[in-house]
This record gives structure tokens, sequence and C-alpha cells, in this order.
């Protein structure tokens, strides 16, 4: 992990209080994991927990909403200003458990972590994106650059398939189901998964404070005991998961 200040690269508003940040990171980032993002002028205490959304050679891009105080102010700067950068944190994706046919599901803002995933395994992936409308649907055209098939889902079909992302999924096409976003669109995945026999990971959202597993604010309850999502996570195997 490094604490750094970063050049912001382009901080652009993609959708309804979507945004992408591209700034300066050299080292080695695994998909899955996470920076805490802050402000140098100290405007708000607690660094902001953001999904790396893509790495490029000496940059990193994240994908956030704007929440609060914070990413509200982060979303306010600019090119060429500069941001601390406390990262990469948390375990990530294990790219070696991933054989085989593989489904790629996102759900809103959690389709943050999947991007970068998808374009390491590249075309042994299908990629199922849930959106709330046409005015909530950002960087479906990211994914198909590097999927096999994209598959994107509103609710209302203004774009798209009509309905919930669960829905599209034919679970037995596939060996290996990732999935992040909406807890109660990751409980059907994992009951599906389940009940089709298809290993599953889930990306888990939470909370945090330090980003490190010392304030004990991301507990996760497992059955080999409670885990932090910042430090033991934030993927865990759905067989894992209470």
């Amino acid at each position: 992990m490094k604490v750094l200040k970063s050049k912001i690269i382009e901080n652009v508003n993609i959708s309804n209080r979507i945004y992408r940040l591209t700034a300066e990171f050299k080292d080695e980032i695994k998909p899955g994991q996470f920076f805490m993002l802050k402000t140098l002028d100290n405007s708000f205490l607690l660094p902001r927990p953001i999904s790396v959304n893509d790495v490029n050679e000496n940059t990193v891009t994240f994908l956030y909403r704007t929440e609060g105080i914070g990413t509200t102010k982060i979303s306010s700067m600019r090119e060429n200003d500069e941001i601390q950068l406390f990262g990469p944190l948390g375990n990530g994706f294990d790219i070696d458990e991933l054989n085989g046919k593989i489904a790629v599901v996102g759900g809103g803002i959690g389709i943050a972590p999947l991007l970068y995933l998808t374009k390491i395994l590249g075309k042994k992936v299908d990629v199922y994106l849930g959106y709330r409308d046409k005015d909530n649907v950002y960087i479906e055209n990211l994914f198909q650059q590097y999927a096999d098939k994209t598959v994107v889902v509103t609710e209302d079909g203004s774009i798209g398939e009509k309905g919930f992302v669960t829905d599209y999924i034919d679970y037995k096409k596939y060996d290996v189901v990732v999935t992040c976003g909406p807890e109660i669109m990751m409980n059907i995945i994992m009951k599906n998964c389940m009940e089709n026999n298809v290993k599953c990971y889930v990306s888990l959202e939470r909370r945090m404070a330090c980003g490190m597993g010392v304030c004990l604010g991301c507990t996760v309850e497992t059955k080999n005991g409670n885990k932090r999502a910042c430090k033991d996570g934030p993927v865990f195997s759905s067989e894992e998961l209470i």
C-alpha cells in the first residue's frame, strides 16, 4: 500500500451523479481492489473508499457516485489538481480461481470494479449490467470492447432488455459467476449459483472509515467468523458468506 499525492488527469461527469476520475499511479493493482481518496485541503475528515474501475500504464481510474460532502468535493476537482491516494487496498479477485466460462454481473454503481476484471479476462466473459433507466446507464460501451457478450438491462426497458438483470442469466452456461451491486441482487445470484452448482464470487460494498481493518467498521459475517470487508475482502466466495 502507498500513501501519495497524485495528479488528476481527468475527472468527468458521465451520468446522473456518476463520475470517472483518472489519476497518476504506477504500481501494480489487482482487479477488485480499492483506494481511499481524500482532498489535500482537509475539507472532510475521513477519506472515501472508491473502487478501481480501470488501470492503464501509469494511471488508475475510479468510478464513483456523489453521495455526500466527501464525494461531492472530489467531484469538483479538475485536471492537474492533486489528490491523496491510499492504496491499493483489499484482496481483489484471484484470477487463478476464475476458470472456464464466466458471467460478470453488475448492478448500478456496483459495476465499478468489474470493468478492469473484464478487461483482464477478455472473451471468456459474458457481462450482464443492470440499471434503473436510460438516464442511469454508463460505461456499458467500455465493457463491450472486452467481453464476448454484453447484456444491458433497465428496469423500465428504456435501453436494452426490460426487467431485472438477474432474470437474464442462464446459470447452466457458466462455470463461475462474479457479481457486485445491490445486496438484494447479489443474494438472488448467490442463491441461483448454489442451486446450479456454480462457483460465485461477490464484491461487497460496506461503509468504511480506515480502509485497513483497524476500526472494524466494515465487519462481514462469514462461516469462519467475522471478517473485515476492507482487509479480508471486499471479494468473498459465496460459500463463505452467511
